[in-house]
């Protein structure tokens, strides 16, 4: 080990970011070889990763990338396994890289994603780069699931990085504090849809069967019943469909009409919290 050289070690310390003492074995291993030692630690990082494998990961972040030139942006979530991990910066920043990788090549499928070239060093895989992050902080690591979105975007993601909002809209142009507003007010309100028309219909018929059940219970002339059911179903609306919810930072306008006064148009959001389902 005396034969590798204080300033060999730093470079490939700078290089991989794996801990001193790895990379003064790994080179020692290569024989001086950085190249080869760079591959040595690779391995390392994959036995880590396999051997961690099954480890539960509970805790996570949620990260997005936004390109305003190319009009493209993703949201991603990756799992750890400790709350601490997930404000270290090396879990932060690999998460963002993966954000990136997703908006600027479109792979949302998490198996043909990993196996990627990594956008900011091709010579590496996204599996590599997860690898590398493991092998750093021993945990369990995992991308849990992918979305990208085109056109003109907003976003918002929450103190706890635990939540957050990729929003879509169509227009001439937007000031990026309405969009981060209206991010913010889905993360509060969680909307179970963008319209109307976006409600699943089962989800509006059982709706609708509780409004009816609920308006005949009242002993009202069925006239009058039904037209209570009609009132708890805009009530329902109002309280789950995005552009029909009064506005978080201003409820004397719902969502709608405040895209609407930007002249913006909803076209889609994608909403994630650490854990939940797609």
């Amino acid at each position: 080990m005396s034969n590798i050289s204080a300033e060999s070690v730093m470079k490939l310390r700078q290089k991989t970011g794996a801990p001193m003492m790895d990379c003064k074995a790994a080179l020692t291993e290569a024989t001086g070889d950085m190249e080869k030692a760079v591959e040595i630690l690779r391995k390392r990082n994959s036995a880590i990763q396999a051997k961690r494998g099954e480890r539960e990961t509970a805790e996570g972040r949620i990260a997005i990338y936004i390109d305003p030139a190319k009009q493209v942006g993703a949201i991603v979530e990756v799992r750890c396994e400790s709350a601490p991990v997930v404000k270290s910066k090396d879990f932060v920043s690999l998460a963002n890289d993966i954000a990136k990788q997703v908006a600027l090549k479109g792979t949302t499928e998490i198996d043909k994603l990993l196996a990627e070239p990594f956008v900011d060093d091709p010579k590496r895989t996204i599996n590599d780069r997860l690898g590398e992050v493991v092998g750093l902080i021993r945990e369990n690591m995992k991308v849990a699931r992918a979305a990208r979105l085109t056109g003109l975007l907003g976003s918002y993601i929450h103190h706890d990085d635990r939540t957050g909002v990729l929003l879509q809209v169509e227009g001439t142009g937007a000031d990026p504090q309405v969009l981060r507003d209206v991010c913010m007010h889905i993360t509060a309100k969680n909307p179970v849809a963008a319209r109307r028309e976006d409600v699943p219909a089962d989800v509006i018929e059982k709706e609708k069967e509780i409004a009816k059940t609920q308006a005949a219970a009242t002993g009202k002339p069925a006239n009058i019943a039904e037209k209570i059911a009609e009132g708890k179903m805009k009530t329902w609306f109002a309280e789950n469909v995005l552009l029909e919810q009064p506005f978080v930072r201003d409820d004397s306008k719902t969502v709608g009409d405040l895209l609407k006064s930007v002249g913006l148009k909803l076209v889609k959001f994608i909403r994630y919290r650490v854990g939940e389902l797609s």
